[in-house]
């Protein structure tokens, strides 16, 4: 070949590739198909660790497309209150929310597995369960008869046992208390006479403050701080036995679901696994400090007794065994998560358990 064609031929395939690669780009622009998204949250803005979980799954989204699927966020009352942000997603007001689905366990008990029950799991295998065993599968099972999809979008760890207004020492001073509670612990601490009451976040203060209610649970020391609990509330016990690792959930519209382009479903996937990831981070972050102000200014830590966790353990057992044998899609869930839970329990005992409790020695012992 000689010279001169060598280099027409190699110049005419550099402007082709030049061309090709010119051009890639905009086809691609315009080939994205363009789609705005409300999302309504359970949540107020002031809380921004927890509502910060939306936000984080509207910004993924929108980076990751080039700003082609846009999701916009409303705190809880903008469109409806936060405990009905599931229903707006199931009738189509909105195509997505971010809520605790234990907030619907008056639809179906069933849906306080998909956020935690009472001694379930925690925050690590709450995360195994759902992505690698058979909860994200069950539970959309059971969701869909909701017209809904959930993807986790958000955990807490382990949360505080809440605010009483009173001493807890024993069982019988649960009697007559008025809590604000979610879920399933509900019933399980009716069974011990407490009275639950539901409750959203940012109602709280003014029950507890009037003397509605007696007691109330939220999350943790970040966001019990900011929300000024400690005023009217002093006693703060640990742990929260029913949620031992709550999950926040992105519901979208199953048929919103279903017609979303494949490569969208993958984006919004993904932008909920960081949320998930993400808020935990924050959570972990935070918590330490928060409990150190909280403590400097009056709040006093109390544990609950182990008469009071073993009454309740007991109480929980009974709840679920009433509920599986009227409700198979709860049994089938239910049973599920607990076979995940013995052998992830029997495995932490000697990888985590050990180490934390090795580690924890060395804290009290002044080393750390």
């Amino acid at each position: 070949m000689d010279r001169r064609s060598f280099i027409k031929k190699a110049g005419v395939a550099s402007a082709g590739a030049a061309a090709s690669t010119v051009l890639a780009a905009p086809a691609i622009a315009q080939g994205a198909e363009k789609i705005t998204w409300r999302l309504t949250s359970s949540f107020p803005k002031s809380l921004d660790t927890i509502y910060g979980g939306a936000e984080d799954i509207a910004a993924r989204v929108a980076a990751a497309t080039d700003g082609n699927f846009t999701i916009q966020t409303f705190a809880a009352g903008e469109i409806v209150p936060g405990l009905q942000a599931a229903d707006a997603v199931t009738n189509g007001t909105v195509e997505m929310c971010h809520t605790c689905s234990y907030y619907y366990v008056g639809k179906d008990p069933t849906f306080a597995i998909g956020t935690a029950i009472p001694f379930g799991l925690n925050a690590r295998l709450t995360n195994s369960w759902f992505y690698e065993g058979n909860g994200n599968k069950l539970l959309n099972e059971f969701y869909a008869k909701h017209n809904l999809y959930g993807m986790i979008a958000g955990n807490t760890g382990a949360q505080m046992g809440g605010w009483f207004r009173k001493e807890i020492n024993t069982v019988d001073d649960l009697k007559g208390v008025k809590m604000r509670i979610a879920g399933l612990a509900g019933k399980v601490v009716e069974k011990l006479g407490a009275v639950p009451q539901q409750i959203a976040g940012g109602d709280i203060y003014p029950a507890l403050e009037k003397g509605t209610i007696d007691a109330a649970e939220w999350v943790g020391p970040y966001d019990d701080h900011k929300l000024g609990f400690y005023k009217v509330a002093k006693y703060y016990y640990y742990p929260a036995f029913w949620e031992g690792g709550p999950v926040i959930h992105a519901f979208v519209n199953l048929d919103k679901w279903n017609a979303l382009p494949k490569h969208y479903q993958t984006v919004l996937q993904d932008a909920c696994s960081f949320a998930n990831t993400n808020m935990m981070a924050k959570y972990d972050a935070r918590n330490p400090i928060a409990i150190k102000q909280l403590v400097g200014e009056g709040a006093v830590l109390r544990p609950f007794s182990q008469e009071i966790l073993e009454a309740c353990y007991s109480a929980a057992l009974e709840v679920y065994a009433e509920i599986s044998a009227a409700n198979p899609d709860f049994k089938k869930v239910y049973e599920d998560q607990v076979a995940f839970k013995r052998e992830g329990y029997l495995w932490m005992q000697l990888s985590e358990y050990t180490f934390d409790t090795f580690m924890m020695i060395q804290q009290r012992n002044g080393k750390l």
